[in-house]
């Protein structure tokens, strides 16, 4: 079976959004073509992960914008990234939580999507 090449996130000011997730929290420039006015396909690497994430609203799906994300970024060390994230500006909701699968940080973008840092607990 082949692995997932990228999730796509809408976001509604592809600067912003492109500033916000490589500048504060750390992932790379893959890919960022033209595709239309104003318009870019943005593709980005998530340090030490196979799949990347896109920054991309396509015509229509405007009301997709900082809606509901099912995913997580999972990192070694929760504390760690909080504390650097936080630096950074990024809004947590509360600090990092013990969980019995984990501990994790739940965070939001600049579309007050909800996202968390995951630390997995170590078996």
């Amino acid at each position: 079976m082949a692995s997932a090449g990228f999730v796509s996130v809408a976001v509604g000011d592809q600067d912003r959004a492109l500033a916000f997730w490589t500048e504060k929290l750390g992932l790379r420039v893959a890919t960022d073509q033209l595709v239309g006015p104003g318009k870019h396909w943005i593709k980005l690497r998530i340090p030490g992960a196979e799949a990347g994430l896109a920054l991309f609203t396509p015509d229509g799906q405007e009301d997709r914008v900082g809606k509901f994300f099912n995913g997580s970024f999972t990192c070694d060390d929760v504390e760690h990234a909080f504390r650097k994230m936080s630096e950074k500006g990024v809004v947590f909701e509360g600090p990092p939580e013990k969980q019995p699968r984990g501990t994790f940080a739940k965070f939001r973008d600049l579309d007050r999507r909800h996202l968390r840092a995951v630390q997995p607990l170590r078996l």
